[in-house]
């Protein structure tokens, strides 16, 4: 595990309560992780989510993850957890303009100790942002008391690769990104089966080189207005900007930042 003692909560809330939240969604829509729509799709087949049942997105950012649930795969009703006010405010008036707000709850609260009730659910949903986290242990955990027996945990995350990050690069990475820490796909599932959960399938998208690559040709050659007033016209902001996402894209070439997606199965009782 690669860890960012400098980056804490309050960090990541300020993030998505202000322009950098939002520079976020002008590059990446409504969906702010990698892939988007077809990643959401490829999650929920590698999961088996279907018709009827009920989930619990861990820092569901604005619902868009549910929205897509409830409308792509006929799940019956989410309740989403997170901790940024803004962005809950955010998803809940979203989720009312498109009539979807009978079936969709908001929590404004901390994932590890959502209060939630134990085994309430058939699965735990979690897309690029688990990297926020700062005690992913008592995430993990925290998801493997929500779910039934039986159920699952399916996410996909922001990971250290196969190649792994130097100190440096990691707390660069880090700092820019506003992780407190990173995982292996390896740290994963060892925290996964301490929880009682079986691995179903852990594997590399693939997706992030070529989309990293996406959003800085979008905010190089498209976007560059729309970018540049979000972040109140600051030139120097932007150059840092590109510069950063270009060190994104060359971690990722080589394999030392990865999408990971993780399915595990909670074991059912003996």
């Amino acid at each position: 595990m690669k860890r960012n003692h400098a980056i804490r909560l309050n960090d990541v809330q300020n993030v998505y309560s202000g322009p950098e939240g939002r520079l976020w969604e002008l590059l990446m829509g409504e969906q702010i992780h990698i892939g988007g729509l077809s990643s959401s799709m490829d999650l929920a087949d590698s999961a088996r989510i279907d018709m009827g049942q009920c989930g619990i997105d861990a820092c569901c950012a604005s619902g868009a993850g549910m929205r897509f649930l409830v409308r792509f795969r006929g799940v019956a009703r989410m309740t989403g957890v997170d901790a940024t006010h803004a962005m809950v405010e955010l998803g809940r008036r979203r989720c009312a303009e498109e009539e979807l707000a009978d079936r969709i709850t908001f929590v404004e609260g901390d994932v590890c100790d959502t209060g939630l009730p134990t085994g309430s659910v058939d699965f735990v949903w979690g897309e690029d942002a688990w990297c926020y986290v700062e005690d992913k242990s008592k995430l993990i955990a925290e998801a493997a008391r929500l779910v039934r027996a039986g159920g699952t945990i399916a996410f996909t995350d922001w990971m250290e690769g196969a190649v792994g990050l130097s100190e440096s690069e990691a707390n660069r990475y880090m700092s820019f990104m506003k992780f407190p820490s990173v995982l292996t796909a390896t740290e994963y599932e060892h925290l996964l089966r301490a929880n009682g959960c079986t691995i179903v399938q852990c594997r590399d998208t693939g997706r992030f080189p070529d989309h990293v690559r996406l959003y800085i040709d979008m905010v190089e050659k498209q976007l560059t207005y729309d970018a540049l007033k979000i972040i109140g016209f600051d030139q120097d902001a932007a150059e840092g900007l590109i510069g950063e996402m270009h060190f994104l894209e060359s971690l990722a070439a080589d394999g030392k930042i990865v999408q990971g997606l993780i399915v595990a199965q909670k074991s059912l009782p003996a």
